[in-house]
C-alpha cells in the first residue's frame, strides 16, 4: 500500500477540541465543507506510523468505535463523542512490527492481518470495548488463524460470513478463503490461483444489473495490472468470469463498487508518478460482468496519489495520500461526470506525488463521523460542516491552552462566562472543583495533578480532554 516511506515521528501528543472549517482551514489543516472533530497522534497511541482504518458500531449501545492499524498493533478508540474521543488501548501485533496492517469486522469481531512475518489473522472480540474502565489497556486476541503467514489485506463478505486473505503466501497471492461464521473457530475453505497476486479486493453478494449472477458471491480483485472478476459462490470451485485493464496501467491498487453494483471505481497507485497525471480515478462499467468495459477517467485537483476509496450513497470518499481525504459527488456517474465537493487535508505540508499522508478512510458511521488514518499524523475524526446537533456544539464552546501542559492551564470561554470548573480523572474521580464569578478567561494551577489524561468540565455541562505531561 505504500512504497519507500521514510518513517516520521511526531512528538506532539494529541488535540481534542473541534475546529470548524473557516476560511479554508481547521486548526491549520486545509479543508472545504468538513470540520475537524478531534485528532489522536501516533505517538499518543504508542506508535511511530499509522496505516489502515475501519470502524464498528456497537449494536447494543449504539456507540461508535474507530479501529486504526499502527506499525506495532491495532488501536481502538471510542468516538461516540467525536469531540472527546477515548483511546481505549491497543492489540499488539502478533509477531513483529510492520508498516502494513489491515482490519475488517464481522459479527462484533475484528479480523486483522499484516505484512509482518508469520502474523496470520488475529481475531478480537469487539464487545470487550464496552468494559474498559481505565484506558488505555493492552488487549489480547481471542482467536488466531494460522492458515497463512503474512497477508497484505483482508476482505470480508458480511452477508455470507467468509473472509478472504489476499496477498498471502498461499494460492499464488490470490484469495485465501476462510469461513468465519463461527468467528472464534475460523476454517480454511480453499482459494483461487487463477488471477495470481491480489493487492486488494471487494466481495459482495451480487444484486447488480447482470441478471445471470443475481445472488452469487462475486469477488472483484485489484491485481496490479488488471481487475479480475470471479464467482466464488462454490468455494471448492471458483470460476473466473472476466478480467479487464485500462490505458496507462501502473499499479491497479484498490477499488469499490457503487451501491447499485453497476460501476467499479478504481485507484491506480502508480499512474500519477509514472505518467504525470493529476490524481486519476478510473471508472469501469460492470453492467455485464462477462464483458466489463472502461467507462471514463476522473482527474482530481492535485498530483497526489490516490490510495483507498469507498462509496457511500452518491459520494466517493478517497484517501488521497498528501492530498488528504477528498469527497467526490458521483451522482452523475452515468453521464461520465464526477465533481469534488469537499476535502480535509491531514497532511498540510504539500500535495506532492509521494507516499505520505492519508492511508484510508472509514465513512460508514450513521452519525456522519468519518475516520481518517494518516501515516504520519495519526487518527483524525471529521464530519461534514454544519451537521453537529446543538447538544454537540455546546461541547465546543471553550478553549484550553496549553494542552498538553505541565503546570497550569488557561481556559477561555468566549460565548458563555465561566461559573464552575471541574476536573476529573479517567475513573471519574473529581480532583478540582472551583467556582468563578462568570468571567471569560481563567488560569488554573495544576500542580496537584499527576501525569495523565483528565476531563475538564465548565458550567457543569461542557467538556474537553486535558493532557498533563
Amino acid at each position: 500500500m505504500k512504497k519507500n516511506l521514510i518513517p516520521l515521528l511526531f512528538f506532539c501528543l494529541t488535540t481534542f477540541a473541534q475546529d470548524e472549517c473557516v476560511g479554508g482551514f481547521a486548526n491549520g489543516y486545509p479543508c472545504y465543507d468538513y470540520d475537524l472533530m478531534s485528532h489522536l497522534t501516533n505517538s499518543f497511541m504508542g506508535a511511530s506510523e499509522g496505516n489502515d482504518s475501519w470502524g464498528w458500531t456497537d449494536p447494543d449501545t449504539g456507540k461508535e468505535y474507530a479501529i486504526m492499524g499502527l506499525d506495532n498493533g491495532t488501536a481502538f478508540v471510542d468516538i461516540s463523542n467525536p469531540v472527546n474521543p477515548v483511546y481505549l488501548g491497543k492489540l499488539p501485533t502478533a509477531t513483529s512490527t510492520s508498516g502494513w496492517r489491515d482490519i475488517k469486522t464481522y459479527n462484533n469481531y475484528a479480523f486483522i492481518v499484516s505484512e509482518a512475518l508469520d502474523h496470520g489473522m488475529q481475531i478480537f472480540d469487539l464487545t470487550k470495548l464496552r468494559n474498559v474502565t481505565n484506558p488505555p489497556v493492552t488487549f489480547t486476541e481471542d482467536a488466531h488463524y494460522n492458515g497463512f503467514g503474512n497477508a497484505h489485506n483482508i476482505v470480508i463478505n458480511e452477508d455470507t460470513g467468509f473472509a478472504y486473505g489476499v496477498g498471502t503466501n498461499t494460492y499464488n497471492g490470490g484469495p485465501h478463503f476462510v469461513n468465519i461464521q463461527d468467528p472464534l473457530n475460523p476454517t480454511a475453505t480453499g482459494g483461487y490461483t487463477g488471477g495470481s497476486y491480489t493487492h486488494d479486493a471487494q466481495v459482495v453478494t451480487y444484486i447488480g444489473p447482470d441478471t445471470d449472477y443475481i445472488g452469487s458471491e462475486i469477488y472483484i480483485g485489484c491485481n496490479g495490472n488488471e481487475v479480475v472478476i470471479v464467482d466464488v459462490t462454490d468455494k471448492s470451485n471458483p470460476v473466473s468470469i472476466a478480467t479487464i485493464g485500462y490505458s496507462n496501467i501502473a499499479y491497479t491498487h484498490q477499488g469499490w463498487l457503487t451501491e447499485d453494483q453497476k460501476y467499479f471505481i478504481v485507484g491506480d497507485e502508480g499512474d500519477e508518478s509514472n505518467f504525470g497525471f493529476n490524481t486519476r480515478t478510473i471508472v469501469l462499467d460492470l453492467t455485464d460482468l462477462d464483458n466489463p468495459a472502461f467507462s471514463f477517467n476522473y482527474f482530481g485537483q492535485t498530483p497526489a496519489i490516490d490510495h483507498n476509496g469507498y462509496v457511500k450513497g452518491e459520494s466517493y470518499f478517497q484517501a488521497n495520500y498528501t492530498g488528504g481525504m477528498r469527497v467526490i459527488d458521483i451522482s452523475n456517474i452515468d453521464n461520465g461526470n464526477f465533481t469534488e465537493v469537499g476535502y480535509f487535508d491531514s497532511y498540510p505540508d504539500n500535495n506532492n506525488t509521494s507516499f505520505h499522508g492519508v492511508w484510508s478512510i472509514y465513512p460508514y458511521f450513521s452519525s456522519g463521523n468519518i475516520v481518517i488514518s494518516d501515516i504520519e499524523g495519526g487518527l483524525f475524526i471529521v464530519r461534514k460542516s454544519n451537521t453537529l446537533e446543538i447538544s454537540d456544539k455546546q461541547k465546543l464552546i471553550f478553549s484550553m491552552y496549553p494542552n498538553p501542559t505541565k503546570n497550569n492551564i488557561t481556559i477561555t470561554s468566549a460565548k458563555n462566562p465561566i461559573a464552575t470548573v471541574e476536573i476529573t480523572n479517567m475513573l471519574n474521580q473529581k480532583i478540582i472543583d472551583k467556582e468563578y464569578n462568570n468571567i471569560n478567561t481563567i488560569t488554573i494551577d495544576l500542580s496537584v495533578l499527576t501525569q495523565g489524561v483528565y476531563i475538564v468540565k465548565i458550567n457543569r455541562n461542557t467538556t474537553q480532554r486535558l493532557i498533563v505531561k
